[in-house]
């Protein structure tokens, strides 16, 4: 975090002692330990990563989706298909929390939202959105205790109408600002699913979950599971954002 203010460096320091300065400086430290958690799950840099999707149900087979996502900043991301060959090609664009999906046998991009459902238990935003930070604000709800580690509990209210989830209640380890486990909600205040951070491994500089586990909320025995694989850094121009430069993408 760049410090260019008195009160940012009260926040600062607030942060690093794990306790909280004052009703003023509340949201501020909120939102800074919601960055610090950004930065775990995610590099700011510009960056390429695989992630692997396998949904179970009990009435349904196991289904498999591959993806590739490229990400600059939390503004601009592509999602390309590479699994089943059947959506091959299929490819999201996101500008901004504006979103489209581009099909090889339709000719113009059909706009989506982020919280329209991708695959299983993933909507288009849990795979678009690199972060939560620019999303949502923040407040501390209070600290939970589990299995011996502390934990922040931050309640996430969406920016405006635009962003994936409503409501979102979020663990994150105060020790380490490892995400831990979140909880989705809608407008209606509807537990809508869970997920949880697993396999924390060493990526690009900093231990990183690879595993997100999302639950539905009313179906326990539903679930999709999220490995991330081959992270790297990328250059990124901004031209491969633009909708003619996605049939270039490899």
């Amino acid at each position: 975090m760049k410090i260019t203010s008195l009160k940012q460096l009260v926040a600062a320091i607030c942060l690093l002692s794990g306790t909280v300065c004052g009703a003023a400086d509340d949201t501020e430290f909120a939102q800074n330990i919601l960055e610090k958690a950004d930065q775990i799950r995610f590099p700011r840099e510009s960056f390429q990563v695989d992630v692997n999707i396998t949904t179970t149900s009990p009435e349904q087979s196991t289904d498999l989706h591959h993806y590739r996502v490229l990400s600059k900043g939390n503004e601009n991301s592509v999602v390309m298909t590479l699994e089943p060959a059947s959506e091959r090609g299929q490819i999201l664009l996101m500008k901004g929390r504006d979103l489209w999906i581009f099909m090889p046998e339709i000719t113009q991009p059909i706009r989506l939202s982020m919280s329209q459902r991708l695959t299983g238990q993933v909507a288009n935003g849990d795979l678009a959105r690199a972060n939560f930070a620019g999303d949502y604000t923040a407040t501390l709800l209070r600290t939970d205790v589990i299995d011996g580690e502390k934990y922040h509990v931050l309640e996430l209210v969406g920016v405006d109408k635009g962003v994936t989830y409503h409501k979102v209640l979020y663990w994150v380890q105060q020790s380490n600002f490892w995400p831990y486990r979140a909880e989705f909600y809608s407008v209606s205040g509807r537990l809508l699913k869970t997920s949880r951070y697993e396999n924390f491994r060493m990526l690009l500089g900093k231990q990183r979950p690879t595993r997100l586990v999302m639950e539905d909320a009313l179906r326990k025995d539903e679930k999709s599971v999220l490995d991330y694989s081959d992270m790297k850094l990328r250059d990124l121009p901004d031209k491969v954002f633009t909708k003619d430069y996605l049939k270039k993408l490899e």
